[in-house]
């Protein structure tokens, strides 16, 4: 009898072993068939293109996001991938056209310059006129006696930069001295900025408002970025005028000859139109789960951006690389044991509208949600993730990591239980519901400078082979989560106390989304 037992709990315990070797052996040539898809048969560089040179920017409530939303659900489904449109609400719709900036005086030169979103247009044919800089004045009389200057005249609200030269070119070749002495007068030049308009009783926001209303023809503004030939690039609160930026070497020279009395004319010709309320949507595709179709993962990505340039890296490389990991799973992994659906969101920049519009809507998805993968910050490989605050995100990360290649893997530190995010992207529209989103963050490739809202931030800015790592990277985790017997144990970490107050910090919580924004 006891041999009989002891047989049995050996070939018991055999078997377990050879299912455990079975599945590590079906889930390494399932991982090499993800490798060699990415590597010898990708389409990012085509998804690429088309997302960003053919559609161009897509600035929420404009014809060119919808023209993305409806290409990407036709794209899941010619690789046949279920897709749809969720209307989450409403935003402005607006259109851009042409901006056309001249310098017509004293000398004759086409500057660099673009209409902010949202702007309203010139009259037909464009406006030709003087510029005017707000004034430095000791209080907000002062200013309103000045006022009536502005009328038909551009005016200029930006500070004038000392230097168009990044810090990092200065550190390479100025002598530490020169280097202190610039800092210091570009420090001194911004404080003394701000109390300019402090002084003039109004804010960066309600400016140029004030400057409409006492006629000025339009605003003429320069969000520097503070790299080579780059600004940022965001929206406009006029009703009735233009608001253009112009770029940092182009509008530095403007300035300079206001203040030298050589009187420059510019003639701007900004062409927009409004298109009333119109919807918004998310893209949301999905491959059906066969063992537990109640229990999700997410690949996430927000799908529009601001349009100084064509939203290549914030957030195209998010976008095409979810998308690119739906196609090689679908391919290679069809039948997964939970649903794995990419969520494409709308109005990420309005403050994660999209992805909170479905937490709010879905609560069921948000109940079975396994793990939401999410990238947004560039087109650098991956090499930092952090458990957001669950106390057990440390065993199912490892577990999944540890079967991604470690080509791949080398790169990432991971940071365990960490701490729920704040808000940045879309992933903390689900950590703030309590389920486990996690951001995947890339190296930056100095983004945060060169292509983050910028004017600058177009296809030639894309590492394709970072973002191949990053395909590779995702499939394997969003195979790996789903299939694992195990659900994600959402046990949270305690919030430190405030160091000053002493009162219990929480966790963030969940918004309702502004699904109406932006509307006159």
């Amino acid at each position: 009898m006891k041999k009989a037992l002891y047989l049995f709990a050996f070939l018991f315990l055999f078997s377990n072993i050879s299912l455990t070797v079975t599945s590590a052996q079906d889930t390494d040539e399932i991982v090499e068939q993800f490798v060699q898809e990415a590597t010898e048969n990708s389409h990012l560089e085509e998804l690429g293109h088309y997302l960003m040179d053919v559609i161009g920017p897509r600035l929420v409530g404009t014809p060119q996001m919808q023209h993305a939303h409806d290409w990407a659900v036709e794209k899941f489904e010619n690789w046949g991938i279920e897709a749809r449109n969720e209307q989450f609400g409403e935003w402005r719709g607006w259109e851009r056209g042409i901006t056309h900036v001249d310098l017509v005086s004293p000398r004759v030169v086409t500057l660099e310059a673009m209409q902010l979103a949202w702007s309203p247009p010139t009259p037909d044919g464009g406006v030709t006129a003087e510029l005017v800089i707000i004034p430095d004045v000791g209080n907000s009389e002062e200013f309103e006696e000045w006022l009536p200057n502005v009328e038909g005249k551009f005016v200029m609200i930006s500070m004038h930069q000392p230097t168009g030269r990044p810090d990092y070119n200065w550190e390479e070749f100025a002598t530490e001295e020169s280097f202190e002495r610039m800092k210091a007068k570009r420090e001194r030049m911004e404080r003394n900025w701000q109390q300019r308009i402090i002084n003039a009783g109004h804010t960066n926001r309600t400016l140029p408002a004030a400057l409409e209303e006492a006629g000025a023809a339009g605003i003429i503004m320069s969000n520097w970025s503070q790299a080579f030939g780059t600004n940022k690039i965001f929206g406009a609160n006029t009703e009735n005028i233009p608001v253009i930026d112009i770029l940092l070497e182009d509008y530095g020279m403007l300035f300079r000859m206001v203040k030298s009395g050589h009187n420059p004319e510019i003639r701007v010709r900004a062409e927009s139109r409004e298109l009333g309320a119109v919807p918004t949507y998310n893209t949301i595709a999905e491959i059906p789960g066969t063992e537990k179709p109640d229990e999700y993962v997410i690949l996430s990505a927000h799908f529009d951006s601001w349009d100084g340039g064509t939203g290549a890296t914030d957030n195209g490389t998010g976008s095409i690389t979810m998308m690119e990991v739906a196609r090689i799973l679908q391919k290679y992994y069809p039948d997964p044991k939970r649903t794995i659906l990419v969520g494409l969101w709308g109005s990420e920049e309005q403050g994660l509208n999209g992805s909170r519009a479905f937490v709010e809507d879905n609560p069921d998805v948000v109940e079975g949600l396994q793990a939401l993968f999410n990238q947004d910050n560039g087109t650098g490989r991956v090499v930092n993730i952090s458990g957001q605050g669950f106390l057990h995100a440390y065993e199912y990360l490892t577990r999944w990591l540890a079967a991604v290649p470690e080509d791949v893997r080398r790169h990432i530190e991971t940071n365990f239980p960490g701490m729920p995010s704040g808000g940045g992207t879309d992933h903390a529209s689900f950590v703030a519901a309590g389920a486990p989103g996690f951001s995947l963050f890339s190296l930056h490739w100095d983004y945060w400078n060169y292509t983050w809202h910028t004017n600058r931030d177009t296809y030639d800015k894309l590492v394709f082979d970072d973002l191949r790592n990053n395909v590779i990277l995702i499939a394997t985790l969003a195979y790996m989560a789903s299939e694992d017997p195990e659900f994600f144990d959402r046990e949270k970490r305690v919030m430190p106390a405030h160091p000053q107050t002493g009162h219990q910090r929480s966790w963030p919580q969940p918004r309702s989304p502004n699904r109406s924004g932006g509307l006159n």
